[in-house]
């Protein structure tokens, strides 16, 4: 395997790493697994709050000594109006009727200054659990975060979508920044151009940004094997990260609704819809993204449409229907396996040795 500059920051031995999936999906066995397989688990805290936060960590510490991340939204401002909710209820209210849910006319909203409160206690638990990494989604930390985070040796990884969003994260003091191309799974991690018409696929994007940044590049979206390993350092990338792939794996905590879907679909069955959370995100399409397809232009941004759908996704899980779940997914779908994290990680460092790396 390759031995770089990634590698050597996040005191990693493989160059890969465990995608953060925010919703339950990275429990402490994915996270462990991952670390302890050679790569670099990660928490995807997004929607946790600081006391869940911690409680994942010491788990995870008593389970592992390999080195371990956590991810956080930066909090971004949105306005919320009466109108905006109620019509966006309107639209989701036959949904709910669908699933024998009460119809909801207006729902409490936490205002921005709450979600900022809330994320300076995430950065609070990090820092007090000695967190070694700590990455970064949806925008850029205040320069006093990343400074007090540097302060307490923490390594900081951001997120692009662009090159002009690499070059932000590298300018703010990232160490590394994940290049997320449209083929990703999950919600887009951008914050410049929130519109999804101009994503870029990775191979375009990964030897653009390479070109203009100098903080290691991490490759991510649709990589699922060691032929996506490779093909992202020919590229550039010192390393890749990968959402889909452990997904499916054992040791994931994703429904096993949303397991199976994804180990049943082709590769031309997933699109990106704010459907569910208000920001652009890719999955498999099913009955909600298309019955909400026209409504998507007034939806509220994230985090509210994520508040108001919550009874729906948590009320198709419990019925174990596909039709109204978010189905998150990258586009390559048909490389992905039910197995255990050791054997996903085993094959791919293979399938990277049978190649004759000449660096």
């Amino acid at each position: 395997m390759i031995h770089n500059e990634m590698t050597k920051l996040l005191k990693i031995k493989y160059p890969i790493i465990q995608a953060p999936m925010a919703g339950g999906i990275t429990t402490s066995k994915l996270v462990t697994a991952t670390s302890n397989a050679g790569g670099l688990g990660m928490i995807g805290a997004g929607y946790m709050t600081p006391v869940q936060m911690q409680e994942q960590i010491k788990e995870i510490k008593k389970l592992t000594s390999k080195p371990f991340g956590i991810n956080l939204f930066v909090p971004s401002p949105f306005q919320v109006s009466e109108d905006g909710i109620k019509a966006a209820n309107q639209a989701l209210n036959p949904i709910r009727q669908q699933l024998n849910l009460p119809h909801t006319d207006s729902f409490s909203i936490s205002d921005h200054q709450e979600v900022v409160a809330t994320f300076m206690e995430q950065i609070k638990v990090v820092i007090e659990e000695k967190v070694p990494i700590c990455s970064f989604a949806f925008g850029i930390p205040p320069q006093d975060v990343i400074a007090e985070l540097k302060q307490h040796n923490i390594t900081l990884i951001g997120t692009a979508t662009t090159v002009t969003e690499a070059v932000e994260n590298e300018a703010a003091g990232m160490d590394l920044v994940v290049v997320q191309g449209s083929e990703a799974g999950g919600h887009r991690g951008g914050f410049i151009n929130p519109e999804q018409e101009g994503a870029v696929g990775l191979m375009a994007l990964l030897p653009q940004v390479v070109d203009h940044i100098r903080i290691p590049a991490i490759a991510a979206g649709g990589i699922m094997d060691g032929r996506g390993v490779a093909a992202s350092i020919c590229l550039g990338a010192q390393g890749v990260q990968m959402g889909t792939a452990f997904l499916t794996c054992v040791e994931s905590g994703a429904h096993k609704v949303h397991k199976e879907a994804i180990l049943n679909i082709n590769e031309d069955q997933t699109v990106l819809t704010r459907a569910f959370s208000g920001k652009w995100a890719r999955g498999i399409k099913n009955h909600f993204i298309l019955e909400m397809e026209h409504h998507e232009v007034f939806l509220p941004d994230f985090p509210v449409q994520n508040t108001l759908t919550q009874d729906i996704r948590k009320a198709a899980a419990i019925q174990d229907n596909p039709d109204f779940m978010s189905l998150w997914s990258g586009q390559s779908p048909r490389l992905a396996k039910s197995q255990k994290v050791e054997a996903l990680m085993e094959n791919i460092v293979a399938e990277i040795k049978q190649i004759n790396w000449n660096i």
